[in-house]
């Protein structure tokens, strides 16, 4: 009894985890933690709902469906899921639509491995369109931006597929290769512009101007300018002598259109409207919101540093100590099962070599007694590798911290080396400045008090 009753804490625990990061759309994390749940109890309703309606939130309909057709038939009465199922088959429309999408993104793979991006990139939009929750949709045509060079478009896509899910993983890269290809293409223009420059002195001034090649290629803009003025002109005329009779018609027929889109819509609207009422019901604020927004912005800063360090490794231009700097920063627990083994991957390759050089860094600070530069680099090694050195670093930073007069932290690592380095060479050592330091403490709160006695005892002398 007593181990079913810890699976089923487990599962509510991994449920209302995964309820709290629906409400502020990191539907990622929710997916991990209700599956998670399910694990534990695949019986737990209520978690395999909200695992439907997260894959609904972010247009997976099928796999939606797949949840809810499951905790139908665990709970035929009394599930809110028979709802859901009942207003999706209700909508034959949509669900025809949001099919058509699916086919058409498949194609989209196929036209991308033909080289057919442009084509591709034109059928994603009408995906995206008529499918505005299709999460997968958004990242492709956003990929496809940024392989064509289009980063104003690219980040713009990337801004909406992050308002679908905050912390999905896909979409962070994107957005962290976007700023990488941004700022490697200011660079380069700023080269361009420095080239096609010529700088002469004059007297006590600086006279930059232009090549001459630059300035024919202007002249040649100019030229090709003129041209299309002049055909805007011509259409303009045609346009104000032959449109209004086209536009009239035309106006006609989009009224038309609209109204029958009108209708359309209003009927879709109602039909998924308990879907919608639901989600909202899961986005409102509660008591730990705000906890779980800062967990989401430490889980994107963490991706961040990860992927910045990570390409620092790749180019080979970097210490190791100025990437262990950036990797030390990323919180391990946040990230992903393939976030978590890059961020191993690369600790290993890195830490050690860094450790080496702020350890010899800190202990010759501390020889020269610079307790303050000391602190900074054997607290850096300590939270690299706590036990480097078989102790030593927490030992060497525990000294520094007692040469800057801070005995409270020196006290700290002194009884850290003390616990869980009883064996080392350091630990006889770390016991007696530990001693000193109580035997201090114990000293300077005795004397305060014989200060009071002495006092009472002077009074009456003083009478």
């Amino acid at each position: 009894m007593d181990y079913t009753k810890k699976i089923l804490y487990q599962s509510n625990y991994w449920y209302n985890d995964g309820l709290r990061r629906a409400q502020i759309r990191d539907m990622s994390g929710a997916v991990v933690s209700l599956r998670r749940s399910l694990q534990y109890n695949r019986e737990n309703i209520a978690a395999r709902n909200l695992l439907g309606l997260v894959y609904y939130g972010t247009g997976e309909v099928a796999e939606a469906l797949v949840e809810w057709i499951i905790s139908k038939n665990f709970r035929p009465r009394d599930n809110i899921a028979n709802e859901y199922i009942r207003k999706v088959q209700a909508s034959a429309n949509e669900l025809e639509v949001i099919n058509q999408a699916v086919k058409k993104y498949n194609q989209c793979l196929g036209y991308c491995q033909q080289n057919g991006e442009d084509l591709a990139i034109i059928q994603l939009k009408q995906v995206i369109t008529s499918h505005p929750t299709f999460l997968k949709g958004y990242q492709l045509l956003a990929l496809l931006y940024l392989h064509t060079g289009q980063y104003a478009r690219a980040r713009q896509i990337l801004r909406t597929a992050r308002k679908l899910d905050t912390t999905n993983e896909t979409t962070l890269r994107y957005l962290h290769e976007l700023t990488r290809q941004r700022t490697k293409k200011g660079r380069k223009a700023d080269r361009k512009k420095k080239e096609d420059a010529v700088e002469y002195s004059l007297g006590n001034e600086t006279i930059i101007q232009p090549k001459h090649s630059a300035l024919k290629e202007i002249a040649n803009h100019l030229a090709v300018a003129n041209i299309f003025i002049g055909a805007a002109i011509g259409a303009a005329i045609i346009w104000f002598l032959v449109a209004p009779a086209v536009n009239q018609s035309k106006s006609e027929r989009m009224n038309s259109q609209m109204r029958e889109y009108s209708e359309t819509i209003t009927a879709l609207e109602a039909q998924v409207s308990a879907q919608t009422r639901t989600l909202e019901n899961y986005r409102t604020a509660g008591e730990e919101t705000e906890a779980d927004a800062q967990q989401a912005e430490t889980t994107q800063e963490s991706y961040e540093n990860l992927m910045t360090v990570s390409d620092q490794y790749n180019s080979g231009e970097y210490r190791y100590a100025t990437m262990a700097d950036t990797l030390i920063n990323v919180n391990r627990n946040v990230l992903g099962d393939s976030g978590k083994a890059l961020f191993d991957e690369l600790s290993a390759e890195i830490y050690p070599t860094a450790c080496e050089s702020y350890y010899e860094t800190g202990t010759e600070a501390l020889s020269s007694e610079n307790y303050e530069d000391a602190i900074d680099a054997l607290g850096k090694v300590v939270r690299m590798d706590e036990g480097y050195s078989d102790g030593g670093a927490v030992y060497s930073l525990a000294q520094a911290y007692l040469g800057n007069g801070d005995r409270e932290n020196a006290a700290s690592y002194f009884q850290k080396v003390i616990e869980d380095y009883p064996d080392s060479e350091y630990a006889q050592d770390a016991q007696t400045n530990y001693d000193s330091i109580s035997s201090q403490g114990s000293q300077d709160d005795g004397g305060t008090d014989s200060g009071d006695s002495a006092e009472d005892t002077e009074d009456p002398g003083t009478e």
